[in-house]
């Protein structure tokens, strides 16, 4: 059961970091943006409270949500009066912010090259080209079976780079043997 879906306002995945600030994350279950978000809250330990944002209803248009980003994605990060949206953003914050359990590797700049680039091919090149709003416009345009035809295409296309990128890496995880912030769980998977 993903903790999204999970009723309890509070989400506690681990120990509180040291600041007094609150984290509270707006996020969609579904959302792979969210998801990533998520992820790195548990693997540095850190409790946050979790608002969900329904996008099928169309939460995201609140007024409410609008303060909070006015380009109406999830998720978005309020840590005391800091806001941050963009799942890049949150976890480059987060790894600035709070610096335990590193979502970077510290020591060698060629691994941390190399987690920065799979995750900004996944975050930049193939998550953006298959977002909901984008893909309601092309059936709206186009029709279903072309929303089907985009996706695949640009999904096989950022997949493919990452295979040729991280096929010398490869090891127990994308990167190598430590979990870092190569941003997509789908990542993983290409190793098979």
């Amino acid at each position: 059961m993903d903790a999204d879906t999970n009723n309890d306002d509070q989400i506690d995945i681990g120990i509180n970091s040291s600041s007094s600030s609150k984290l509270v994350l707006y996020s969609y279950w579904q959302s792979s943006c969210s998801w990533r978000v998520r992820f790195a809250l548990k693997l540095k330990g850190l409790i946050y409270e979790y608002k969900a944002v329904d996008l099928s209803k169309g939460e995201q248009f609140s007024p409410e949500f609008e303060e909070l980003n006015p380009l109406h994605f999830v998720p978005v990060l309020v840590d005391g009066d800091v806001v941050v949206s963009d799942s890049y953003a949150i976890l480059l914050y987060l790894e600035e912010k709070y610096p335990q359990r590193a979502l970077l590797p510290a020591a060698d700049p060629q691994q941390r090259a190399l987690n920065l680039q799979a995750a900004s091919i996944i975050s930049s090149s193939m998550q953006p080209l298959h977002m909901l709003s984008l893909l309601k416009y092309i059936e709206d345009k186009f029709g279903p079976d072309e929303r089907l035809l985009w996706v695949q295409t640009h999904i096989e296309k950022g997949f493919l780079a990452l295979e040729k990128l991280l096929i010398d890496f490869a090891a127990k995880y994308a990167t190598g043997e430590d979990v870092y912030m190569t941003i997509n769980k789908s990542v993983a998977h290409i190793q098979g």
